[in-house]
């Protein structure tokens, strides 16, 4: 499974920038003009991970497969965009199979950049997109109320609790609210589930900010700017920063990032606060022919993370052999790892951790 995040945001906040820089590729047209993304960009990006060329060597495979995000550009929305104004709305189908949503917000100023609001306010902007999105969803709900409402009359239990997820979260977008903020139960949840809400999805703000800023301004300071409480993550980078880096080395990266008081490049502290924030991880198979990594969610059993292998692992599942990662290439591969009693066998009920390494046994 790879992990898909879609990214909206005003026009002209940095979206495109910010996209073509974590896909390092220049894809993503970036222009300062409203409407200028089209049609939807779509790139996959790599997660670098220290630990599969470690397993590469101890195992002496021929490849690596690491795991892999996949971020969807669409157009910017503006105000109305639920109304057909603009280009965005046309292409939020494009995101609704996403599991994250991004929210890129402008903090920076530029004035050889303009602003579709003609000003820099955060928090209205938040408002806007989330004001349209939920116009968006409002739509879906109403249309998926009119849909299940014959059947939940008949009798069908499974229509019926669809109807009542639905009427729920349809008072809850009226009051102007994110569905992922109203307080359902599971069985409701799940019951929405199929409609692929976009307010119901967890979301990431971008603060877009200058290459000043990003040394200078706290995260409180910038979660007040955007009036975010701290049940959402809030990710700052500069998009403009991120795109002068693709022309630097590793090791001329690092030093500029350090210059500027910054550990990680803004992808890659993206990527692990969306896996946080999902709830993801992974694990990894390791043998002469490749190294891989699979995602999957936390606190999922041996035979689930066997099944993003191949369904018929977890149909069939019998045992999985398991050693930490750091164990099989402290002892060089399975082996000795094996003589050394590093490795284990593990049933059906065995939750899986990150950085386990598996070999699955199954019968079909």
């Amino acid at each position: 499974m790879s992990l898909q995040i879609g990214i909206v945001g005003l026009p002209n906040v940095g979206k495109s920038t910010l996209f073509n820089a974590m896909t390092a590729s220049r894809g993503a047209q970036a222009a300062n003009y409203p409407f200028c993304t089209i049609e939807p960009n779509v790139g996959i990006v790599e997660v670098q991970d220290p630990r599969l060329a470690k397993l590469k060597d101890a195992v002496n495979g021929e490849k690596v497969v690491p795991a892999t995000v996949e971020f969807v550009d669409i157009a910017g929305l503006v105000k109305g965009a639920a109304a057909g104004e603009g280009l965005g709305n046309k292409f939020l189908s494009h995101i609704r199979n996403c599991e994250a949503v991004l929210q890129v917000v402008r903090i920076f100023d530029d004035s050889n950049v303009i602003h579709v609001e003609n000003s820099i306010q955060p928090k209205r902007d938040i408002e806007i997109i989330n004001a349209e999105l939920i116009l968006a969803d409002l739509e879906t709900v109403q249309k998926g109320i009119h849909g299940v409402e014959k059947k939940a009359r008949s009798g069908d239990k499974e229509a019926a609790a669809s109807l009542a997820a639905l009427k729920h979260i349809e008072t809850v977008l009226l009051e102007g609210k994110l569905a992922i903020s109203a307080e359902m139960s599971l069985d409701d949840r799940l019951a929405l589930e199929p409609f692929h809400l976009l307010t119901n999805k967890p979301f990431i703000y971008a603060a877009n900010v200058s290459e000043d800023q990003l040394s200078t301004l706290s995260l409180d300071s910038i979660r007040e700017q955007l009036g975010i409480d701290s049940s959402f993550e809030i990710l700052p980078v500069s998009a403009k920063l991120e795109e002068e880096l693709l022309d630097l080395e590793s090791e001329e990266k690092k030093a500029f990032l350090s210059e500027l008081g910054v550990q990680d490049s803004g992808l890659d502290r993206l990527i692990s606060t969306a896996f946080r924030t999902l709830g993801l991880m992974y694990y990894f198979t390791a043998g002469e022919k490749e190294v891989r990594a699979w995602t999957i969610h936390e606190g999922w059993t041996a035979p689930e993370a066997a099944g993003v292998i191949h369904t018929d692992f977890e149909r069939g599942f019998i045992k999985a052999d398991v050693v930490s990662w750091a164990d099989l290439v402290e002892h060089q591969g399975w082996s000795k790892a094996r003589e050394a009693g590093k490795v284990r066998m593990e049933g059906k009920d065995y939750i899986v951790k990150d950085g386990d390494v598996m070999l699955f046994k199954f019968n079909v």
